[in-house]
């Protein structure tokens, strides 16, 4: 019989600390049993110099009672290395949003890359969900139906009556919304059309937002097909058939062709997300990255209509950004399109 491999819980943030501080956690294996901790941070983190691995440990190493940690400290196999990064001071982000179809029951919009839906450890005012309830006031502000990262654009389904709420959950959990994504990949996927079947888990190590392919994970399935290619880069249509966190991202980066300007799940893995955290986007970062954003744009989403169940299709155009990314990249302000 298969041993069961037990998932471990996020974990939380440590007492007197900022309830919403961003925590990296990573265990110690045997190989690093008795290792200084500046040196095993050193070690997990890409592209950390002996001297800013000391400098982190003294800024927001702790452990998971609260107490500080110090760069001489002894680490032990099994145990879990806790990294506290307090939360920034909110950043602007475009707040503008285009609406693509509004009646009685649902609002549809095209969100703007870069603008959270939710509330985070770093943006509170600057969020989809606050901008809604300034203009439709907090009793009357239309509910998110589903998730789009922050730098994801295109359509997304918002509800103005309580009574169909629960009639849309179910649309979703039944998979009967159907939603296609376009990216700009690095390299050209073979086959150029095709399926990724690889079940997803949030990681044991690391950046505690990100997600990984591991058997023991959920099922995820995401169809993707080639629309047009560049050489060392293509544009893919993506069909999610199941709705887990990060899934296009991480089954693209899975598959060796990871979306450009990605900086979790990138060539790097999340270095260039800890670099951003140190220093912002500096030229040489951004040139890592190829793009100051992951290039993944919600393109067109159906579903029934809560009310009379007739089939509401909706999209959002590609927009400005990635359209001058691919022509930067060398191809057409508009790609060639394959039939779908």
């Amino acid at each position: 019989m298969q041993q069961r491999i037990t998932v471990p819980d996020v974990p939380k943030v440590p007492p007197g600390c900022d309830p919403e501080a961003i925590v990296l956690s990573y265990s110690v294996n045997y190989e690093m049993d008795g290792m200084r901790l500046d040196r095993f941070v050193q070690n997990r983190i890409p592209r950390l110099s002996r001297t800013r691995a000391q400098a982190v440990v003294r800024e927001s190493a702790f452990r998971q009672d609260g107490r500080r940690r110090r760069p001489s400290d002894i680490v032990r196999q099994g145990e879990v290395v806790l990294l506290v990064r307090e939360r920034f001071v909110e950043p602007a982000v475009p707040t503008d949003f285009q609406v693509l179809h509004e009646d009685a029951t649902l609002l549809v919009l095209h969100k703007p890359a870069g603008l959270p839906v939710h509330r985070t450890a770093t943006y509170h005012r600057n969020t989809l969900t606050y901008q809604l309830r300034e203009r439709y006031g907090l009793e009357a502000a239309p509910h998110v139906a589903h998730r789009l990262d922050r730098e994801t654009s295109g359509v997304l389904v918002c509800v103005k009556e309580r009574a169909a709420e629960r009639t849309v959950q179910q649309l979703f959990e039944q998979h009967q919304v159907q939603k296609r994504y376009l990216a700009i990949v690095r390299g050209r996927p073979e086959p150029a059309d095709g399926v990724i079947e690889l079940p997803l888990a949030p990681v044991r190590d690391g950046l505690h937002l990100c997600m990984e392919v591991r058997e023991d994970g959920a099922p995820a399935q995401t169809v993707y097909r080639t629309r047009a290619c560049l050489p060392g880069h293509t544009l893919v249509a993506l069909w999610p058939r199941s709705g887990r966190q990060h899934q296009l991202r991480v089954h693209l980066s899975a598959i060796g062709h990871p979306i450009v300007g990605d900086k979790l799940y990138g060539p790097e893995g999340t270095a260039p997300f800890l670099d951003i955290i140190e220093q912002g986007m500096t030229p040489e970062v951004l040139a890592r990255l190829g793009h100051p954003r992951h290039a993944l744009h919600a393109h067109g989403l159906s579903l029934p209509h809560p009310v009379d169940g007739r089939i509401t299709r909706f999209r959002a155009p590609l927009p400005n950004d990635l359209r001058e990314l691919w022509v930067a990249l060398g191809g057409n302000r508009s790609p060639r399109r394959q039939p779908d």
